[in-house]
């Protein structure tokens, strides 16, 4: 059975990044009851060589959204951009990213399938096709950050489980 490329990342995108705005509304339900500044769990690491809440949250819409316009212009690049120092920022981000992949239509994005498309970052050129960057660079990346962002929550004594990253998962009906 083959699966398109459309089924085999856009739906897992939207649960995470639904998982991620809920794990967002815990975040500031947190600060509320404790008193804590959004700024202080927004710029918390999980270790002190690692970039903080606020950029792991922005990128995964990074590597879900601006990964489907990377390929739709056949080249990627890291986001430099200032993340926001708001969870309503952060969350506001997420649920456009949200939107955008949700209106998608899957026959644009399984058309993009066996195209060329390029990583770049400085100096560093690194050649895919669409489905090899989307399972072997994005899908991973966008684990990993939706990862880092859960485990700071956690770390910081934010009640949340695995339930609450896994999101709503898709089961037969």
């Amino acid at each position: 059975m083959s699966v398109s490329l459309y089924a085999a990342t856009i739906p897992t995108f939207l649960q995470i990044l639904g998982s991620v705005s809920a794990l967002l509304d815990k975040a500031e339900a947190y600060c509320a009851e404790r008193d804590i500044a959004e700024a202080e769990l927004i710029g918390t690491k999980l270790a002190e060589d690692m970039l903080p809440f606020g950029f792991q949250v922005s990128s995964v819409v990074h590597h879900s959204l601006g990964a489907i316009e990377g390929v739709r212009k056949g080249v990627f690049s890291p986001d430099r951009s200032p993340w926001p120092q708001t969870l309503a920022g952060l969350r506001e981000r997420i649920e456009h990213a949200r939107a955008t992949l949700a209106a998608l239509d899957p026959a644009e994005l399984d058309a993009l399938q066996g195209r060329d498309m390029r990583f770049e970052i400085h100096d560093v050129r690194m050649d895919f096709t669409v489905e090899d960057f989307l399972f072997t660079f994005s899908q991973p990346n966008f684990n990993f950050h939706a990862s880092i962002g859960y485990a700071i929550l956690r770390m910081k004594g934010v009640t949340i489980g695995k339930r609450d990253y896994l999101g709503a998962i898709r089961m037969k009906s």
